[in-house]
């Protein structure tokens, strides 16, 4: 059943698990994840990034491909549809209107009246849709920042400030993590981290959650993160699985062979991560 991403992360914070958010590329991801959370009955939040929706065929194909999969496989878990990375109001606004449940606004490369100036536009729009809203805050860089100083670590007191003037439901503070994979090890903020929590009523996101090692991202959870992105791993396990596939059975041509020897594999680090984030048998 199709909730909002604020309904499922609320009750991950008052009993200190995380949500997980695993990104969809196509109508085989989305069912690959939804199967996996359905068989550990974990709540699911599938992200969607604008590069993603493009590639699906638009905001409405991937709300009816949801939907689709969510009646024909008999699915009983929450499953959010979210929009990842939402880089323009306008973006956010036509996920809304196609029926997604969440959405993120990702204002984090403008100054901090900008952020909120374009957050709080969003946030008036989700509301009348009982939308949830994510902004960012900091730079979340890709892995290029992961051994650099180019990671621009999330500021406590602006970070309250977006809190408490946009009325958002959840945030993402840049506080380490990075997109992709990480050239050196992840340097996550966990004192700033609870600081954030303990100075905020809203659940925390953490982003690139990829390569982070396990007791990371248990301290993180104690440390209030609720929801937690993954994109790479899932890349990473379903694309190897699929070369192996290819190379040991080079006459196969038929398309959904080739795509369906990627769904153990996926499915397997699915279920690895729902388990270390604390979210199986939360439904």
């Amino acid at each position: 059943m199709l909730e909002n991403a604020k309904q499922m992360i609320e009750k991950a914070k008052e009993r200190k698990y995380a949500v997980p958010h695993f990104n969809i590329n196509n109508l085989e991801w989305t069912r690959y994840i939804l199967e996996a959370s359905e068989e550990l009955k974990s709540p699911v939040i599938l992200g969607v990034s604008e590069g993603a929706t493009k590639y699906m065929g638009g905001y409405n194909v991937v709300v009816n491909i949801v939907k689709g999969l969510i009646k024909d496989l008999k699915i009983t878990i929450p499953v959010c549809i979210h929009l990842d990375h939402g880089s323009s109001v306008e973006s956010c606004i036509n996920a809304i209107n196609a029926g997604f449940t969440s959405v993120m606004i990702d204002a984090s490369k403008y100054s901090l009246e900008e952020n909120i100036s374009l957050t709080k536009k969003v946030v008036n729009y989700a509301k009348k849709y009982n939308v949830t809203v994510e902004a960012e805050i900091g730079h979340i860089g890709g892995s290029e920042d992961s051994n650099s100083s180019n990671i621009a670590y999330a500021n406590v007191d602006d970070v309250i400030k977006l809190v408490e003037e946009t009325n958002i439901d959840l945030v993402a503070p840049a506080l380490g993590s990075v997109h992709g994979i990480y050239k050196g090890d992840p340097k996550l903020d966990f004192i700033k981290m609870e600081e954030i929590k303990n100075k905020v009523n809203i659940p925390l996101v953490l982003h690139g959650g990829t390569g982070i090692y396990d007791y990371q991202i248990k301290k993180a959870i104690e440390c209030g993160i609720s929801k937690i992105n993954i994109n790479t791993e899932l890349q990473i396990a379903w694309s190897g699985a699929i070369k192996n596939y290819i190379s040991e059975n080079q006459n196969v041509y038929d398309p959904r062979k080739i795509i369906g020897s990627g769904k153990q594999a996926m499915q397997n680090k699915i279920k690895e991560k729902i388990e270390l984030f604390g979210s199986n048998n939360k439904y």
